[in-house]
């Protein structure tokens, strides 16, 4: 199988179920695609176990059943564990776990970096950038090709910005939807992926029990930008970027932007700790609180959508931010509990990636996704494939051809 970094998990599943390629030569693939692991996306890789599994899931796709994620050779945070929540329905519907993906042991309260047992996880785009914390590995894996889906967790940002900063694409789904990670609900479970269509499949097989939100009455939709939230020292590099890839949504027709004051914000910075560390509650926390949730609540009374850079400076170097506030323009959306995405924006004249965070109303994840899958096919979004991908080859030199849900040799 020589085209596997081209597939999506949604491709890899698709050709499993049609018989056209069985979940053994995925995950062979992908072990391959790792190999020695250049990146240390991985802590630990579990080749063994995987092509176990993998046969597992060529036996029930024999005996008919219809797994969503046949075969989708995954990357699993290793600070959550196969046993997750959303690992464990990961792996119900089909997936392989093939190892753990790095977590950095340095950190500063809310931000993570630097080594990770095996030595420093590297970012694709270049190794002198750090990958963002605390899902390195998990978006090093991704946006490298070494798998198309790998799970992450989101306490302040520990998706999207490492998303962000690999160039790929970082989902959390609204606060309580799934399991929380904490006993203060500010961890939710989130994935990392290159497609917005498996952030779908994703979202589609871990909630048993979606939650129907009222939905937008069509496109285009209005959409508030924000290059600050009103308290973050975004760099204007990155703004820039950022506000051209809105921009871009609204020349496609996905989004109208909501032109006026903005959004101003307080910072939530007093509020995230005391939840975390379950301090009591301050006049000054009050006031943030109920500031931030009429602001927001009357945002997204007049939007369907708010629109920021996802970090507000580029990719830091191994030994951390210094005084910069990697998560100043994510964490206030753990706070609020709202879904957010982040989708490939471009790169700054230094070639570093930039991020463009959606944030929805609550339980709105499918519009929030159906935005992100609208704005691919269109090629609104750099570093996406606009169409499917060429025919993927097998090591014999034969081509498949998509037909319908099928392909055919």
């Amino acid at each position: 199988m020589t085209d596997y970094q081209a597939l999506s998990a949604l491709d890899m599943a698709r050709h499993v179920r049609c018989g056209e390629l069985s979940a053994v030569e995925v995950v062979t693939a992908a072990l391959a695609a790792i190999g020695d692991d250049d990146l240390r996306a991985f802590s630990e890789v579990w080749a063994e176990q995987a092509l176990a599994d993998a046969a597992g899931v060529d036996a029930q796709v024999a005996r008919g059943a219809r797994l969503p994620l046949a075969s989708v050779p995954i990357g699993v945070k290793a600070s959550e564990g196969t046993g997750s929540y959303q690992n464990t329905r990961l792996v119900t519907a089909g997936c392989v776990p093939v190892g753990a993906t790095s977590v950095p042991r340095g950190s500063r309260g809310w931000q993570t970096y630097g080594h990770n047992g095996r030595g420093l996880t590297l970012n694709p785009f270049n190794p002198a950038w750090s990958p963002g914390g605390s899902s390195a590995g998990s978006a090093a894996a991704v946006a490298a090709g070494l798998v198309p889906l790998a799970s992450g967790s989101d306490g302040a940002g520990s998706v999207r910005i490492p998303a962000a900063w690999c160039g790929i694409v970082g989902f959390k789904p609204t606060n309580g939807r799934l399991p929380a990670r904490d006993r203060a609900g500010l961890n939710s479970p989130g994935v990392l992926v290159r497609e917005p269509s498996d952030a779908l499949a994703y979202l589609d097989v871990i909630d048993a029990s979606p939650v129907t939100a009222a939905r937008s009455p069509g496109y285009p939709l209005a959409a508030v930008w924000s290059a600050t939230l009103g308290y973050a020292d975004t760099d204007p590099a990155v703004a820039a970027v950022a506000r051209r890839m809105a921009e871009n949504l609204a020349d496609s027709g996905l989004i109208t932007l909501v032109e006026g004051p903005g959004l101003t914000l307080l910072d939530p910075a007093p509020v995230w700790t005391a939840l975390r560390t379950a301090a009591p509650r301050s006049s000054d926390i009050e006031t943030i609180t109920v500031t931030n949730e009429a602001q927001l609540s009357n945002c997204f009374e007049q939007a369907a959508l708010i629109i920021t850079p996802t970090t507000p400076h580029p990719p830091h170097g191994h030994n951390g931010p210094g005084q910069r506030m990697s998560v100043a323009l994510t964490w206030s959306f753990n706070v609020s509990g709202h879904p957010a995405i982040t989708l490939p924006a471009g790169t700054t004249s230094h070639g570093a990636p930039v991020g463009l965070q959606l944030v929805a109303r609550h339980h709105d994840e499918r519009q929030l996704l159906d935005v992100a899958d609208r704005a691919t096919r269109l090629g609104a979004v750099p570093g996406w494939r606009a169409a499917p991908p060429s025919a993927p080859t097998l090591a014999d030199g034969t081509q498949l051809r998509t037909s319908g849900d099928c392909t055919s040799l």
